[in-house]
């Protein structure tokens, strides 16, 4: 479940386009009013406001919003109004541009093609060809050295069934395979990737279920004893995205806030992303992980508008 709070009474989409124009207008802009504005507003109500906003002042409101606002905050708004296939492509070609060791900045990647639904996932493919005239598959094989760019693109090209059928005789065999991969340390055999990039979401839970029953651990902490290179790395993010994503953006979280600095970008990524979506799990997931409130986290690295932002995504009264 998702924290965003939406008023019980919805203001029409003219009011709330009036409300953003009068913001932007006169000396200055009102950040609370474009908070309470688009804060509060579902994907298919921020998508309504954007296109009335065009008819009515035949302008873009992302437009005015990259004019109008500036640093983490301005992004996070951005990035929330935008549509959530188009925001995931942008964030993706972004991604892909970094020339960075580790994995870390491939993140927003699995996340897309692991811890959202098919439906989704086809949409940011077909976003990032219209806006990049190229493919996902096609910037990730030229960017991402191997074997992590062989296995990205596999996922990102994945179709996946999105309906419950799980047959556990198929997760007893697969769950073998991906074990005699593990034992032998070879984490980029086909089979491994033909395993997590094909089979649907349940399936591979039941299969990563039965991998614990009969071999004691769960699967990712054996794919650690392997070692700590990239791959492994990246395979442990795939699992814990599919199994449960509630504990990879936790875990996202809490990388970007705890320690030296904050790392703003992953911070709204990981809230702005999943606020319609599993917020509720990933607060209570962070918890556990950490023994701390992460709406006490992030009031305590953020501050200003973009807390305020942030907050309000988590469902706070500002």
């Amino acid at each position: 479940m998702g924290t965003l709070r939406v008023p019980k009474v919805v203001p029409s989409a003219d009011q709330d386009c009036e409300r953003l124009k009068k913001a932007f207008d006169g000396w200055g802009t009102d950040e609370k009013a474009v908070i309470r504005v688009l804060g509060c507003r579902t994907t298919s109500q921020r998508r309504i406001i954007k296109d009335r906003y065009q008819q009515l002042y035949n302008e873009s409101l992302i437009a005015r919003l990259h004019s109008e606002l500036s640093g983490d905050f301005g992004k996070a708004v951005i990035l929330w109004t935008q549509d959530p296939p188009e925001r995931d492509a942008r964030l993706a070609k972004d991604a892909l541009r970094i020339k960075r060791k580790g994995i870390k900045h491939l993140e927003v990647i699995v996340e897309v093609a692991c811890a959202s639904s098919p439906h989704h996932l086809m949409a940011v493919r077909q976003a990032y060809c219209s806006l990049f005239d190229c493919s996902l598959e096609e910037d990730i094989a030229s960017t991402v050295d191997m074997p992590l760019g062989k296995l990205l693109a596999s996922l990102v090209s994945s179709y996946r069934y999105d309906k419950e059928v799980v047959d556990m005789s198929v997760a007893k065999s697969e769950s073998a395979t991906l074990h005699e991969a593990i034992k032998a340390k070879q984490l980029d055999c086909d089979q491994v990737a033909w395993i997590l990039c094909t089979r649907n979401f349940f399936q591979l839970r039941a299969t990563f279920d039965c991998y614990k029953l009969n071999y004691g651990n769960p699967i990712d902490v054996d794919i650690k004893g392997c070692g700590n290179g990239d791959l492994e790395s990246l395979l442990k993010m795939v699992i814990w995205c599919i199994d449960s994503p509630e504990k990879h953006f936790a875990e996202v979280i809490g990388n970007s806030i705890i320690g030296l600095g904050t790392d703003e970008d992953s911070l709204t990524r990981a809230i702005v992303s999943r606020a319609e979506i599993d917020t509720m799990k990933i607060r209570g997931e962070y918890y556990n992980m950490y023994n701390s409130s992460l709406d006490n986290a992030v009031i305590g690295d953020t501050s200003g508008d973009y807390k305020n932002f942030l907050m309000t995504l988590l469902g706070a009264k500002i």
